[in-house]
């Protein structure tokens, strides 16, 4: 019985980060603050920051006489410190706590993305059906990111940026069993 294990590292988001990239995981007990955000400021762009976040993923199958038998995934959010950047000179609490939501959006579609796995069943199909959920599930964090901003004005609409603190909060409560692990 021949057997093969196939591994597969997509990174969502950020395809040109390599592994020697310096990320930081999302967890509930870490949050963001400006030591985090490393990258040089970019010049005349309307953002006082911006966080590079990402979900890193990726799945092992393990084939027995040519038919997939089993299959692990790993699906992570990560915070980019390089590629995130803020001005000093603007960066207030409330401008970071705006960054870190964005960074929470990310755990938001990690926890999608696990839910989803989690409905999989082994096929012969599984390989395509997991790239399929992982182009879809990147689609979705960029659209909502972007939406997110757009609505909050960059957070300079207060109610809308409250109304997406809680949005986001209650997502992730409702997922909660699809979290990220320390």
């Amino acid at each position: 019985m021949l057997t093969r294990v196939f591994l597969i590292l997509i990174w969502v988001c950020f395809p040109s980060t390599t592994s020697n990239d310096e990320a930081i995981s999302w967890s509930d007990d870490f949050k963001l603050n400006w030591n985090h955000f490393k990258g040089s400021p970019q010049q005349n762009v309307d953002a006082v920051a911006v966080t590079a976040s990402g979900i890193t993923f990726e799945f092992s199958l393990q084939e027995a006489d040519g038919r997939p038998v089993s299959f692990n995934t790993k699906v992570y959010a990560h915070f980019y410190p390089k590629k995130s950047w803020y001005i000093k000179e603007q960066g207030t609490d409330y401008i970071l706590a705006h960054e870190q939501l964005h960074f929470d959006i990310t755990e938001l579609y990690v926890r999608k993305f696990r839910q989803q796995i989690s409905k999989l069943k082994v096929s012969n199909n599984l390989k395509s059906e997991l790239r399929e959920l992982h182009l879809n599930i990147n689609k979705e964090v960029a659209v909502t990111q972007n939406l997110y901003d757009q609505e909050t004005d960059n957070s300079r609409n207060v109610e809308s940026q409250l109304k997406w603190n809680l949005f986001v909060k209650q997502e992730l409560d409702k997922l909660k069993d699809f979290k990220s692990k320390d």
